[in-house]
């Protein structure tokens, strides 16, 4: 058994050892490749200066301050109400210089024969894909003809964000300043040439030909053809290797009686886990706030400057209500890792430490001090307060999950520090004991040490860093930190759960929890790229993220036998039925990691079809059932089973029953009455005209749509109640605890 368990701790060291080489390897050549950003752009023949350098970089610290990704998106991540501004800006360019030049004729590019048509494409094609950047002078040059194409979207763009849009959710005076509209309509040109230059001696552009634009030849490579396929094979045919070695292994954990009582029954409850409790008041009220953000937020596609009537844009703008929305999703769910931990560490160790009290009570300050500093400054910075570099750091960062500015961004980084110090002391004194659980508790800890040491990730790139490399470390926080380790430390904390409770020992627990977080980083560190197609990088990112994606779905496809195991776990004794609702939301987990993470992240994971649906509903899809079905329920089964090892009472369970019910119709509801629906639609314009199509207001607000997005308030009404129910049963159960005298 022991040369057994050295096999699988060496399995994942060799997993993530070369993994993250291989990764950093693919970010040393996102530095060494990326699209340059010139000294100057000039008018050919004449060497007029259109833009500097300095005119793009600060142009996308001006897009950052008024929302970034949360207005529109580039090279497609962002929000989804208004344009992709690189795909609007080709195509809006494109049909300028083609009408322009069919002029010729004495009629509009659309009305010409195919041969003059062909003939004036084959021009375009010259013009705007030949990449006339010169390593020598730093400068691309543009023809006059492109020239005129470019003022003519400087008044279009410079109209939609001093003006607003209401089709695009943007308010009124959302940018003012003439300079800065001047410097952010730089910043959009360089985001479209990238992805419409050719590479120096390729024939597909920095973007690998995204985004899908006819007019220019901006078609699907064979590398992403040819490597989607190879995806899909490979999931196959690791969903065999993987079935076959569970079935295999399966049934041979060690023997264990089941007792015939809780063995926690009489656990000792010391100061500190009341202490935690409090952390579950201030996540139910996020938990709500990001609720009413969300409802506030999805309005917005309908009325993108009020609602029902009242202004609310100038107040609360869609970009602020929709940031608010996706970074509180992140503090909650990652408040209740935090707590489950500081929970969960006495009852690993056995004791209690000194200070930790002092600790708990920091962290809960510093937690709230954050949140609502952080929001502050991102409304601030929308409404252009702050000056940009005091925006960059205080304001609003403009990456969607890490809007919040670099300040508070070190202040999270400085507090998960002090939890990964807090909670480390328990774990190594327990490791020092040398007993069974000591391969469960390794795991443990470095899955603790990870969280605490990857979200530095986010920090590794300055206000002035081009836009692929922030979106590479961007990656490695939001997949890597959340989706990697975040996921194994999940596993380790249920398993170790089980293990207390003797439904499994914890040598088995170790044993499993080892090879179940090699099986998901073998797929999970690599699978970071899989967000990186077309994002300025290399084509190494497309060959390996489409296959280590693939593999990270692999597991998600095996979790009708976790929830078999966790149903069984639940019947397998009387007493279990106390933990029944904490195990119930533990099942909707697996339900929706194969479904939301599983399904329909897989929808979007190929190159093929990511290539046309990124940034559409479809992503959405996943954003919301995987976010929240897997690490939403995730979190609350946490809180519920830390309340249920606290409490002395029987509960009442009418509100849990009913909250668990509703959350989860409520999320299908959502899904597939709206979300999905437009994703398809969207999916299809795409395909058959374009992507700046799918994206446009004349199909967002076509009457099928707007009945769609209507369509949604049935599962979101469902949904709230079920928030509604879950916070008031959490609410009430803490409350009763913090009150009991005797622990």
């Amino acid at each position: 058994m022991k040369n057994k368990m050295k096999k699988t701790w060496l399995a994942f060291i060799s997993v993530v050892v070369i993994s993250f080489i291989v990764l950093i390897g693919v970010g040393v050549e996102v530095y060494q490749t990326q699209p340059p950003i010139p000294e100057k752009v000039i008018i050919k023949g004449t060497g007029e200066i259109v833009y500097t350098k300095e005119d793009i970089q600060i142009g996308q610290n001006v897009w950052e301050s008024i929302g970034g990704m949360e207005v529109g998106s580039i090279w497609g991540h962002g929000s989804y109400v208004a344009p992709d501004w690189t795909a609007d800006w080709i195509h809006k360019e494109a049909v300028f210089m083609l009408d322009t030049w069919a002029k010729e004729y004495n009629m509009p590019y659309s009305e010409l024969d195919v041969e003059k048509k062909a003939a004036l494409k084959a021009r375009l094609i010259q013009d705007i894909r030949t990449n006339t950047f010169d390593e020598t002078t730093k400068t691309i040059s543009i023809s006059p003809e492109r020239l005129k194409a470019i003022n003519e979207n400087i008044k279009h763009y410079t109209k939609i964000f001093s003006e607003g849009k209401e089709e695009y959710a943007i308010q009124r005076g959302a940018l003012t300043d003439t300079k800065k509209l001047s410097q952010l309509n730089a910043f959009l040109f360089w985001t479209s040439w990238a992805a419409s230059t050719n590479r120096p001696h390729e024939d597909y552009t920095y973007t690998s030909n995204w985004p899908h634009e006819p007019l220019i030849d901006n078609n699907i490579t064979d590398s992403s053809i040819i490597w989607s396929g190879l995806s899909i094979v490979l999931l196959l045919l690791f969903i065999g290797i993987l079935t076959y070695y569970y079935l295999l292994n399966h049934e041979k954990g060690d023997l264990l009686t089941k007792p015939e009582s809780d063995p926690l029954e009489n656990m000792q409850l010391l100061p500190s886990q009341k202490a935690v409790l409090k952390y579950f008041l201030i996540i139910c009220f996020l938990i709500a706030l990001q609720v009413i953000l969300g409802i506030l937020t999805v309005h917005y596609t309908v009325e993108g400057q009020s609602f029902f009537g009242f202004e609310l844009s100038q107040y609360l703008p869609y970009s602020i209500t929709r940031t608010w929305h996706t970074q509180l999703a992140v503090f909650w769910i990652a408040a209740t890792w935090l707590a489950t931990g500081l929970f969960l560490a006495p009852m690993i160790s056995g004791k209690e430490i000194k200070h930790h009290i002092l600790g708990i009570n920091f962290l809960f300050i510093a937690l709230l001090v954050i949140v609502l500093g952080s929001m502050f400054g991102e409304w601030l910075g929308v409404h252009q307060f702050l000056d940009l570099t005091t925006n960059f750091f205080f304001g609003h960062q403009g990456y969607e999950y890490m809007d919040l500015g670099r300040f508070w961004q070190i202040l999270l980084g400085v507090g998960l520090v002090l939890w990964v110090f807090m909670v480390s002391q328990h774990i190594l004194f327990a490791i020092r004991k040398n007993d069974n659980s000591k391969s469960l508790l390794i795991i443990l800890l470095i899955s603790v040490m990870a969280i605490g040491m990857f979200f530095f990730s986010g920090l590794m790139y300055g206000e002035n860093s081009s836009l692929p490399v922030i979106n590479y470390w961007r990656w490695w926080l939001v997949h890597l930190w959340v989706e990697g380790f975040f996921e194994v430390f999940a596993t380790v904390v249920i398993a170790y759960i089980f293990s207390q409770l003797k439904i499994i020992s914890a040598k088995t627990a170790g044993r499993v929890s080892v090879a179940s977080a090699t099986i998901f980083l073998a797929g999970g560190i690599l699978g970071t790229l899989h967000h990186l197609y077309f994002s300025g990088t290399p084509v190494k990112a497309i060959a390996l993220g489409a296959t280590f994606s693939a593999l990270e779905v692999v597991p998600l496809t095996l979790m009708g036998f976790e929830i078999r195991e966790n149903w069984s776990h639940l019947k397998s004794t009387p007493w279990m039925q106390k933990y029944k609702w904490p195990i119930f939301f533990f099942i909707a987990v697996a339900f929706w990691n194969f479904l939301g993470a599983g399904v329909f992240g897989f929808i979007i994971n190929p190159p093929i079809a990511l290539y046309y649906i990124q940034g559409l509903n479809t992503t959405a899809v996943h954003a919301h059932t995987a976010l929240f079905g897997v690490y939403g329920m995730l979190g609350m089964g946490f809180i519920l089973i830390c309340l249920r090892f606290y409490s002395d009472r029987v509960w009442e369970e009418s509100k849990l029953k009913k909250a668990f019910w509703a959350l989860n119709i409520g999320l299908i509801a959502m899904v597939v009455l709206s979300l999905l629906p437009i994703g398809i639609i969207q999916a299809y314009t795409s395909i058959t005209k374009g992507y700046s199509f799918a994206r446009e207001s004349e199909l967002l607000y076509s009457p099928t749509i707007q009945t769609l997005k209507w369509m949604r308030m049935i599962g979101d009404i469902i949904f709230s109640v079920g928030i509604f129910y879950f916070c008031w049963f959490t609410v009430s159960e803490t409350i009763y605890n913090l009150k009991r005298k005797n622990i």
